[in-house]
């Protein structure tokens, strides 16, 4: 009798230890009137990269891996969600000193962190370079050398990378990934920089280009608050974490069909 109490004790008690572990982190009464002072949830999903967001061009619907999250994350904090759409990250950062949102997935660069405060990555998203088929420029290593002209979004993740490490090459800035290929397209660029999912839609649909092997780097994606918001700050850490552990965000990646996408190992909590 008492061996089917001890067993019936220690079954009961894995069932409770399970169901905790599945239980998402609380987020405090302080943070949720941080990420939503006004009653919903304004995510900012900045739909010009396809690693983050698409938009329907016919029914102007947002999908992808920051949508997903965002309708998440609003579920948990039991408030509605807004999606603010931006084609370019320059307008979503634009929005944040026109406080047109509470939360904003973007990628995680010191030049940034004056005006926001980031959670540990969510996903790691590799960079390389796109260049006509006939280019002498082969390998990567190859790239910052003086005269080559090297095309990219401005103000993007790589963009700020490259300004920082290259010290020959040039680059030339344009206001969308769409308009740096173009200049790729029109000779006016060597080298186009961008993630290797906008590489690979580019190169699929556009004969005459080749991905360069390997990356550059690997951009770490988080979620930001305006920076003072410390309580919800702190608690979007605990949630991303969750995301990582439980499988949601490689979940989202593979139905979203991402390329050159990981997610990160968890790390210490700060």
């Amino acid at each position: 009798m008492a061996a089917m109490f001890a067993r019936t004790w220690l079954a009961v008690s894995l069932v409770v230890a399970l169901v905790a572990c599945a239980t998402p982190p609380a987020l405090s009464p302080q943070a949720r009137g941080e990420l939503a002072p006004s009653g919903k949830l304004r995510a900012a999903i900045n739909y010009g990269n396809p690693v983050l967001a698409r938009k329907d061009g016919a029914s102007g619907e947002l999908r992808g891996v920051t949508v997903d999250l965002s309708r998440e994350l609003a579920r948990r904090l039991d408030v509605p969600v807004e999606l603010v759409g931006y084609d370019t990250v320059a307008k979503l950062l634009a929005g944040l000193k026109a406080g047109e949102w509470d939360v904003a997935f973007l990628a995680h660069d010191p030049a940034r962190a004056n005006e926001m405060t980031f959670t540990a990555p969510y996903m790691e998203v590799e960079v390389t370079y796109l260049v006509p088929e006939q280019s002498a420029v082969h390998d990567i290593s190859q790239i910052d050398r003086p005269g080559l002209r090297i095309a990219l979004q401005e103000k993007n993740a790589a963009d700020l990378f490259l300004a920082r490490e290259l010290k020959h090459a040039t680059l030339v800035r344009a206001g969308t990934a769409g308009a740096a290929f173009a200049l790729l397209k029109s000779g006016s660029a060597d080298a186009l920089a961008e993630n290797r999912q906008f590489l690979a839609t580019a190169v699929a649909s556009n004969r005459g280009f080749r991905i360069l092997d390997g990356r550059f780097t690997t951009i770490p994606h988080a979620v930001a608050v305006p920076a003072g918001r410390r309580a919800a700050a702190s608690s979007l850490d605990a949630f991303v974490g969750d995301v990582k552990a439980s499988g949601f965000v490689q979940r989202s990646i593979e139905a979203q069909g991402l390329r050159g996408v990981v997610v990160p190992r968890a790390t210490a909590a700060r």
